[in-house]
């Protein structure tokens, strides 16, 4: 699947919804984890320009999530992508564009970093 990077240079980005644990399967509570074991979160982050707002939920692994990050905390996205994706259930065809980043951080001062990994 193509990985298109995000430019975020221009864009002011905050927390809308504290991180989650990011859920593989809605009917067991099964949590996502990637290919190297490592628990997935969800974050959602009013990503804001000059042109335009939109909410964008986030895969991040959960070592690259800071710690206390809360509505409203102003962060750093790094390395977000996004990726465009399609599938099939009970004969409805469906797609979107799904976005991944490898850390979010808190810009507050004295904010708790990401954890090392």
């Amino acid at each position: 699947m193509r990985q298109i990077p995000v430019d975020t240079a221009n864009a002011t980005v905050m927390v809308a919804k504290a991180p989650q644990p990011k859920v593989k399967d809605r009917r067991t509570g099964e949590i996502a984890i990637d290919k190297d074991g490592v628990t997935l979160m969800t974050v959602e982050v009013m990503f804001s320009t000059p042109e335009e707002v939109e909410i964008l939920k986030l895969t991040v692994p959960q070592p690259g999530v800071s710690e206390d990050l809360t509505m409203g905390t102003p962060v750093a996205l790094t390395g977000l992508v996004a990726s465009a994706w399609e599938n099939e259930f009970n004969g409805q065809k469906r797609h979107g564009i799904a976005f991944r980043a490898v850390a979010v951080t808190s810009l507050v001062a004295g904010a708790s970093q990401p954890k090392a990994a």
